[in-house]
């Protein structure tokens, strides 16, 4: 079997309901999908993140697949080689292993896919089969007020989520108002987590820290500056919360170091950062040799990376019991089947061929017009 064609589109899913975090306000999730075509008629399907360019992740998407064609897709890591050699090293445009996990991610999981359905198997089963039936996941409450964050917190508590998970970063005193806010509405005895998206230095997160503390924040996701492994360990060493690494951490490298410099309890990883599952399975791997659990991370996405992420996560012997889903935030999937819905908390490992999805090509068709419309009115 060869590959003979990558074809790429651009969609947009908007949000029901506006993103608000520490960066700012985000109204849909803009993806690149990709469809990687055989010679036996079989077709892949993954996506890519396309903020901030789409048109020129597109561009990247094209020339690495181009790479592609001839080959087999069981030559996955090869393949992924070659083209992050071509793109990044090669031509003196230097190492971007960040960038590149993102421009790339999308080919990765359409590879997979392939594979999956060329053997009749479920992804999780070719990476070496799955160690849980089920991914349990945190309630993520939206809102621009803490009235709003805390109204959805106890809502989500109510249908059975045990873990409340809340941005923070946006100023002390609104972030303050959120926690307590939302620990009074979900009750003692849930557990709750907060991410202030980078935007504490470690003066100010030791400020705040201890303001916090008294709610009985469970961690606090990536509060300083994601450039730097050290203040992020300087943050850890005086905490009497538990931290967690997120936009630190992309490569294997970067697990590496954030392990040998103890600078997180926990790791947060998503495959767009990694740039696929196979990367990412490597990371989590390495954090479980230190004793870290894996946390799973979510960017603007659909379905496609939910599944896509089911599958690796089901054979992560190291993942969390509280990961991060998207979903819930799209006015509509573009996954037909299975139902992607949570059921408090959980959803079963998925099972079908490949990546486990059919897509909605009716839905697709609608956010590829949606792209249109807004890069016409940009």
């Amino acid at each position: 079997m060869k590959i003979t064609e990558i074809r790429t589109t651009p969609i947009t899913v908007p949000y029901t309901e506006p993103f608000y975090f520490a960066q700012g306000v985000v109204h849909g999730a803009t993806v690149i999908l990709v469809e990687v075509h055989t010679d036996e008629g079989l077709i892949g399907y993954g996506e890519s993140i396309g903020s901030a360019a789409p048109d020129g992740i597109q561009s990247f998407i094209k020339l690495a697949g181009a790479s592609c064609i001839g080959h087999s897709p069981f030559e996955n890591a090869g393949l992924m080689s070659g083209a992050y050699h071509a793109l990044f090293q090669l031509l003196g445009t230097c190492s971007s292993p960040r960038f590149s996990g993102q421009v790339l991610a999308g080919l990765e999981m359409a590879l997979w896919d392939v594979m999956g359905k060329a053997t009749g198997r479920a992804v999780h089963e070719l990476l070496g089969g799955a160690v849980r039936d089920e991914i349990k996941y945190f309630g993520f409450p939206q809102g621009e007020t803490a009235e709003e964050i805390a109204a959805q917190a106890k809502q989500m508590s109510e249908e059975g989520y045990e873990v409340i998970y809340v941005k923070v970063g946006r100023g002390d005193a609104l972030d303050l108002a959120i926690i307590e806010q939302v620990r009074a509405a979900i009750g003692p005895d849930k557990r709750l987590r907060m991410d202030p998206n980078e935007h504490w230095s470690p003066v100010r997160a030791k400020r705040m820290i201890q303001k916090m503390s008294k709610f009985d924040v469970e961690f606090i996701e990536q509060p300083t500056n994601c450039e730097s492994v050290s203040a992020l360990a300087q943050v850890r060493t005086n905490s009497p919360i538990a931290i967690a690494a997120d936009q630190l951490v992309f490569t294997p490298y970067d697990v590496f170091n954030v392990c040998r410099e103890k600078a997180a309890d926990l790791i947060v990883l998503g495959l767009h950062e990694t740039g696929g599952l196979m990367r990412f399975s490597k990371c989590a791997h390495i954090a479980e040799a230190a004793g870290i659990d894996v946390c799973l991370h979510g960017l603007y996405e659909t379905g496609i990376t939910t599944c896509a992420t089911n599958q690796v996560a089901a054979t992560i012997t190291n993942l969390d019991d509280g990961n991060q889903f998207m979903n819930h935030l799209l006015a509509w999937d573009i996954v037909l089947s299975p139902t992607l819905e949570l059921n408090g908390g959980v959803l079963p490992v998925l099972n079908g061929p490949g990546l486990g999805f059919d897509l909605d090509w009716d839905a697709i068709g609608k956010a590829a017009e949606f792209f249109q419309q807004q890069a016409t009115n940009s």
